[in-house]
């Protein structure tokens, strides 16, 4: 995730000496540290006892795979510290010792002293006589921080869960499904808000102003309905931006239900925002929707078949009223996953593997729900990684 473009214009001549920004913003923190790491990583630690033919052909490579690796294990204690609150109660406080901290925010004592000792050591704390408080990083990684790292945190560890799991079913064949999210305790609650975090802005920024069926839906007081809701982040931000538009969220996890209810009403928005937990196939809503929603979650349902399902929702859909598919888009040609994006994009795919689902291409989802009847148009963002597919359904 900490791509080497993003770390270009912070390259030093060797030698010199990187400092931390004074302040800090995440895509500041993305190049700082990536380009910190590779510069302060040894390069080279081989044996000149070893026979030429065993030494790496490319010592930077090595380099930069160790502080690379140092890279995750600072993630690591940024995602401790951001998943029990000690980044959020620490800015609270100002400055506080490590009993203090941990007795406010509720935690063991014993594990806080050790986890300021680490966050000290990789730059997240400074020492104020004896006592702690936040650096410019550690302030970044609050989650209510502007342009906040704690997503970066929140899937990183993700990651290494899925490719520990990729690891191990590999062997086997296995596809356990989507309840490999829920197996880390302190990974599910977070889930949404690091979506929201990455594709929030990015959507109201982007992608709604330019698709002109939400502000249609928002005209007659419709109602949207955004299947694997997760947190609600999604309908939240229609609504505030639409405020006629009413909304539906369903989701399996009755945990990301509880949430979004909760995060709904703390924006005022409770009464025209509903959220159940509810299974999505068999769909059979008792008012038919304006609009249905699926954000990067129709490949979720993909490999059981597709037709079957899209004909279900649209026939829970107003005449007239569109299917709004937001997926990321796989590329045509291989060659385009050696980008950062693309080596995402392959990663997430080979995650995606372990829940039973692949990721897709704008032609193919347009394609199947033109067979559903339904007459689709592909928008394309972020450089054609980002796919958002609307399909209405005939007046």
């Amino acid at each position: 995730m900490l791509s080497q473009a993003l770390a270009e214009p912070f390259r030093l001549m060797p030698g010199a000496v990187r400092r931390r920004p004074s302040s800090i913003t995440g895509s500041e923190f993305l190049a700082w540290e990536r380009s910190r790491l590779i510069e302060s990583a040894p390069s080279s630690d081989l044996d000149p006892g070893r026979p030429e033919k065993d030494m790496p052909a490319d010592p930077e490579f090595l380099s930069r795979a160790r502080g690379e690796a140092q890279g995750a294990m600072r993630l690591d204690i940024a995602y401790i510290g951001v998943v029990n609150g000690l980044f959020a109660t620490l800015h609270r406080l100002g400055e506080a010792s490590s009993d203090a901290l941990g007795e406010a925010a509720g935690m063991d004592r014993g594990y806080v002293a050790r986890w300021c000792d680490a966050a000290y050591a990789v730059g997240y704390l400074d020492d104020a006589d004896g006592r702690f408080r936040l650096s410019d990083v550690g302030t970044a990684f609050r989650p209510d921080a502007a342009e906040s790292l704690m997503p970066v945190a929140i899937q990183s560890m993700l990651a290494a869960h899925m490719a520990e799991r990729a690891a191990g079913l590999m062997r086997t064949g296995a596809r356990p499904g989507e309840q490999v999210l829920a197996e880390c305790e302190t990974i599910l609650p977070w889930f949404g808000p690091m979506l929201e975090a990455n594709f929030a802005v990015f959507f109201e920024t982007n992608i709604a102003p330019v698709v002109p069926v939400f502000a249609e839906v928002d005209a007659r007081g419709g109602l949207a309905v955004d299947l694997g809701c997760g947190s609600g982040w999604y309908l939240r931000a229609l609504a505030r931006r639409f405020p006629k538009l009413r909304g539906l969220g369903l989701d399996g996890f009755v945990e990301n239900i509880a949430q979004a209810v909760r995060l709904a009403a703390a924006e005022g928005l409770a009464g025209r925002l509903r959220f159940e937990a509810r299974d999505i196939h068999g769909l059979a809503l008792t008012e038919k929707a304006d609009l249905i929603a699926m954000n990067r979650a129709l490949h979720h349902v993909w490999e059981a078949g597709p037709h079957d399902f899209l004909v279900s929702l649209s026939d829970n859909l107003k005449p007239g009223g569109a299917i709004v598919i937001w997926e990321p888009n796989w590329p045509t040609a291989r060659g385009a996953l050696r980008s950062p994006a693309g080596q995402r994009l392959a990663f997430q795919n080979l995650t995606e593997h372990v829940q039973g689902n692949h990721l897709l291409r704008a032609g193919e989802i347009a394609q199947e729900l033109r067979a559903a009847g339904l007459d689709p148009q592909a928008h394309l963002f972020a450089e054609g990684h980002e796919a958002v597919v609307v399909a209405r359904k005939p007046a």
